[in-house]
């Protein structure tokens, strides 16, 4: 796996730090720039790209992201903004949206944007040509500046291909005809996702934010009812009601879904540490870990990875 570029401001003076981090936006999203107390201004960011996606992952704390519109001449493209932890407001074209932990928005880069992050947050951030979702989504333009739920079947399927290609590191130098296949994933699921967020009815609506932030927040190993009802503004007695209405409750399906992306990580990456896996997913202990991982599958997270 080739190395994936990261950036942050921690060897950088503090009265510097601001000035730094926008210089490094612009760099990479050319007319980005960010707003922010320039006072002690923390942040950190990974860079790589796949074919037509060039993709950053950036944590910081609250500031707003504007961008200016970027005329090349060529193509127009299109960013994608998905919210992995906090919340954050995105504007563009007089409209805004609402965007939670799991969510998913996207804009126009011909066009000014400003986003809006509020307290310390998380992002998964794509940029890409608009040509290939307009092939997939009919009427992009009311697509544009609006939530797109993270918690339907689509968008969790979306959320955890990104996540794969992290996980992938850069992959700039692989087989083109290799990263033109990646890139056409990401395009249909992002199609399937966007086209799949059509007015749900209030109660999915809800569901749809509190398994998009379970999925956004399974490797925090404090991810329980109380956090989830706390970054929802809800109770955690809405929180269990949501989960019983699926024959489940918070704990179990939270491990479900971390058992359930380990053995796909098993698979998919062999060579991996078990312990550093069972940590990535939250578990505090890679024994309990294995236990759990036994009871679920019926076999252990080794004779797994060995035969899968």
């Amino acid at each position: 796996m080739s190395a994936i570029e990261k950036f942050d401001t921690a060897s950088v003076a503090p009265r510097e730090r601001l000035h730094f981090w926008n210089e490094l936006a612009a760099e990479i999203y050319a007319g980005t720039y960010v707003n922010a107390p320039a006072e002690g201004f923390k942040a950190e960011m990974w860079r790589w790209t796949v074919g037509d996606l060039a993709m950053i992952r950036p944590r910081s704390a609250a500031s707003v992201v504007g961008r200016a519109p970027v005329h090349t001449g060529g193509e127009e493209r299109v960013i994608l903004h998905f919210q992995r932890r906090g919340s954050s407001l995105q504007l563009q074209r007089g409209r805004d949206a609402e965007i939670h932990a799991g969510d998913f928005a996207l804009c126009s880069v011909d066009e000014p944007y400003l986003l809006d992050l509020h307290t310390g947050h998380e992002l998964l951030v794509v940029e890409f040509p608009r040509a290939a979702l307009d092939a997939r989504v009919a009427g992009l333009e009311d697509r544009l500046a609006r939530r797109i739920p993270g918690g339907t079947p689509s968008g969790r399927l979306l959320h955890d291909f990104l996540l794969s290609l992290w996980q992938q590191g850069d992959q700039s130098h692989a087989e083109p005809a290799w990263q033109r296949g990646v890139s056409n994933v990401f395009f249909d699921l992002l199609g399937l996702a966007v086209n799949g967020a059509d007015a749900p009815r209030v109660e999915t609506r809800l569901r749809d934010r509190v398994l998009a932030l379970v999925d956004a927040r399974l490797a925090d190993p404090a991810l329980r009812t109380t956090m989830i009802a706390d970054e929802l503004g809800i109770s955690p007695r809405t929180v269990q009601n949501v989960f019983a209405e699926l024959g489940t409750t918070p704990s179990g399906y939270i491990q479900d879904r971390r058992l359930e992306r380990a053995a796909d990580r098993l698979a998919t990456h062999p060579e991996g540490s078990i312990t550093e896996l069972a940590y990535d997913l939250g578990f505090n202990d890679s024994a309990y870990f294995a236990r759990c991982f036994r009871q679920h599958f019926g076999t252990t997270p080794s004779a797994w990875r060995g035969h899968h």
